[in-house]
């Protein structure tokens, strides 16, 4: 077994007992097992590789995650402002934003980054650009210095924020 598979069982594992709660010999074998089907099962579809266990992003994730709850909390009091503000000033709109990443990984997470955040929701990620539809339409020059992206690609890649 590889590195990638130990730490997919291991994840698997630690998910099932923190789900189940229950510490018991037979209750522990059953989760084992399952675990070890999954595995198994997980290993003949051929999902354990870089791209489905990507073990080598686990360093950057915490600190992309503080960063990305920072962002999510900022946008809900933006969201918030313009809801509350009695002119109501939603300009909703769509936007075509470039995808730096070179990775599936990287691309999903930006998309699902964008999502997250309130106000913002991608559309469509086709080719080499998102569809992000905002509640507010974008800022002019938004796609070449979007922070998001510069983020994502610093936990894809390790490079640069």
């Amino acid at each position: 077994m590889n590195l990638r598979a130990i730490s997919l069982a291991l994840a698997l594992l630690a998910f099932w007992l923190v789900l189940s709660g229950h510490y018991e010999p037979r209750m522990l074998a059953l989760g084992v097992g399952s675990v070890l089907l999954v595995l198994y099962l997980s290993i003949r579809m051929g999902v354990v590789d870089e791209e489905g266990v990507p073990v080598h992003l686990l360093a950057r994730v915490p600190v992309y995650g503080l960063w990305l709850t920072k962002e999510i909390f900022l946008a809900s009091v933006r969201v918030a402002r313009i809801i509350l503000d009695p002119r109501l000033p939603i300009r909703p709109g769509l936007a075509r934003y470039p995808l730096r990443q070179r990775t599936e990984v990287g691309r999903v997470s930006y998309a699902n980054s964008i999502t997250l955040t309130p106000g913002t929701l991608t559309v469509r990620m086709e080719g080499e650009e998102l569809e992000v539809h905002s509640l507010t339409r974008p800022e002019a020059g938004g796609p070449a210095d979007d922070p998001m992206s510069r983020w994502v690609c610093w936990l894809e890649q390790g490079g640069e924020r």
